[in-house]
C-alpha cells in the first residue's frame, strides 16, 4: 500500500528524468579519479599531484551548486538542468581533443564540477513533486544517481587502454550526457508549487541558522566520503596493493556500488526509523571501519571493511536528505546548493588528506585515522544538537514534526 501511495503522489517521469541527470552527470563528474592512474603515468605525477586532479572536480562542484542553487530557484529545476548539460560538454570537448599538458588537466578538472553541481537541480526536480512522508524515498531514488560513479570505474580505464589512449574516454562520454539531455527535456517537468525566487538576502538568512551549517559538516562526511572515496580509491588499491589501472578500477566499482545502492535503502530506513537514529549508528560505523583500514591489512579485508564503510556513507547520504527538504521546506533550493556544496568540499578534502599524509609519511595509515576521527566527531555533534532539535522541529525517533517555519507536519 506504501508503494502505492507513493507512485501517485508524485510525478513518474520528473523521477526518473531526476535520477537519469544525477547518474550521468557523477559519471562524468568522477572520470579523473580512475583515469589518474593512467595519466599518472605520462605526467610523472607524486601523490599529492594524483590527489589534486581527483580533488579538483568536487571542488568545481561544490562552488557551481550554489550557482544552480540559486538558478533552480529563479528559473526552475528543469531549465537549469538543461544548462547544465550544455555546459558538461565543454570539459569534456577541451579534455578530448586539447588537453596536452597537467595544467590544462587541472583546468579540465575543475570544469567537470559543472556536472557535480547537478546536485542541486536533480534533487529539488524530485523533492518538490512528493509530500513529507516520502521525501527520503524520493531523494534516494533521485541521489541514487551517483551510482553513474559504477560505469566511469567499470569502463574508463579498459576504454583507455583498448584504444591506447585515456582521451578517447573523454569523447565517449559525450554520448550518454547528449542522449541524457533529450530524454529529461521530454521526460522532465517543474512541479506546479515551485517557490518565489529567492533573493541573496534569502541566503544570508538560512546561512544564519546553525542548522545549516550542522547539516552542511554531516552532509560534508557522508557524501563527501562517498564521493571522496570513489574518486580516490582507485589510486589507493594501484599503490598500496600494486594492482594495475583495471584491476584497481574494479575493486573500486564494487565499493562504489556499496555506497550508491544502498542511499535509497538509508532514505527509507530514515522515514521509518529518524534520521538522527540512522546516522548515529552509520558514523559509529564508519569510524570503526577507518579505524581498521588504517591498519592496511589484507587486500580482501580492506575491502570487506571498505564495502561497509561506503554502504554506510551512501545510506549516510540518504538520511541527511530525509531531514534537510523538511526542515527547509520552502528554502529546498536554496539549502539543497548549499548542503550540497558542503558535501563537495567533503569530497575535495578527502583525497587531500589521503594523498598529503601519504606523501609526508610514507603510509596511509595516518589519513584513514583522521578520516575515523572526523566521523567520531559527527556523532558528538548529533549528540549534542538532537536535544535541541527534538524541542524544536522532530519528536522522539527523529520524526520531523515542523518545517523551518514552524509549520506542523505530523500529528
Amino acid at each position: 500500500m506504501e508503494a502505492k501511495g507513493f507512485l501517485h503522489s508524485g510525478h513518474k517521469g520528473s523521477l526518473f528524468s531526476s535520477f537519469l541527470y544525477f547518474d550521468v552527470s557523477f559519471m562524468i563528474w568522477v572520470l579523473l579519479g580512475p583515469l589518474a592512474v593512467i595519466i599518472a603515468g605520462e605526467f610523472e605525477m607524486d601523490a599529492a599531484q594524483k590527489a589534486n586532479l581527483v580533488a579538483l572536480p568536487v571542488l568545481g562542484g561544490s562552488i557551481l551548486r550554489l550557482v544552480l542553487g540559486w538558478m533552480t530557484d529563479y528559473i526552475g529545476p528543469k531549465r537549469t538542468a538543461q544548462i547544465g548539460m550544455v555546459l558538461t560538454m565543454i570539459p569534456l570537448i577541451w579534455a578530448w581533443q586539447f588537453a596536452t599538458s597537467l595544467n590544462e588537466l587541472y583546468f579540465v578538472a575543475l570544469l567537470l564540477g559543472i556536472a557535480g553541481a547537478s546536485f542541486a537541480a536533480a534533487l529539488p526536480l524530485a523533492s518538490r513533486w512528493y509530500p513529507p512522508q516520502y521525501q527520503g524515498l524520493a531523494m534516494g531514488i533521485a541521489g541514487a544517481g551517483n551510482s553513474g560513479t559504477v560505469f566511469t570505474t567499470l569502463f574508463a580505464n579498459r576504454i583507455a587502454q583498448h584504444y591506447g589512449d585515456w582521451h578517447i574516454v573523454f569523447g565517449f562520454a559525450l554520448i550518454p550526457i547528449v542522449i541524457t539531455f533529450i530524454v529529461f527535456s521530454i521526460l522532465a517537468k517543474d512541479s506546479p508549487n515551485q517557490p518565489a525566487p529567492k533573493k541573496f538576502a534569502d541566503y544570508a538568512a538560512v546561512l544564519k541558522m546553525s542548522d545549516t551549517w550542522l547539516f552542511c559538516i554531516l552532509y560534508s562526511v557522508t557524501f563527501g566520503g562517498f564521493v571522496g572515496m570513489a574518486s580516490y580509491l582507485t589510486i589507493f588499491y594501484n599503490t598500496q596493493y600494486g594492482l594495475d589501472a583495471v584491476r584497481a578500477a574494479d575493486f573500486t566499482t564494487i565499493l562504489v556500488i556499496a555506497g550508491s545502492f544502498f542511499r535509497p535503502v538509508g532514505g527509507w530506513l530514515a522515514d521509518k526509523l529518524g534520521g538522527i537514529r540512522m546516522l548515529l549508528v552509520l558514523y559509529g560505523v564508519v569510524a570503526l571501519m577507518m579505524a581498521g583500514i588504517s591498519t592496511l591489512p589484507s587486500i580482501a579485508l580492506t575491502t570487506v571493511m571498505l564495502f561497509v564503510a561506503m554502504m554506510s556513507l551512501g545510506m549516510g547520504n540518504g538520511s541527511v536528505f530525509q531531514l534537510v527538504p523538511q526542515r527547509f521546506k520552502k528554502e529546498i533550493g536554496v539549502i539543497t546548493g548549499i548542503v550540497g556544496a558542503a558535501g563537495g568540499l567533503g569530497g575535495y578534502f578527502l583525497p587531500k588528506i589521503l594523498g598529503n599524509l601519504k606523501l609526508s609519511t610514507g603510509s596511509f595509515t595516518p589519513g584513514f585515522l583522521v578520516l575515523s576521527v572526523i566521523a567520531l566527531t559527527c556523532i558528538v555533534i548529533l549528540a549534542v544538537a538532537q536535544g535541541r532539535w527534538k524541542r524544536s522541529w522532530i519528536g522522539e525517533g527523529g520524526r520531523v514534526l515542523k518545517s523551518s517555519d514552524g509549520t506542523a507536519l505530523e500529528a
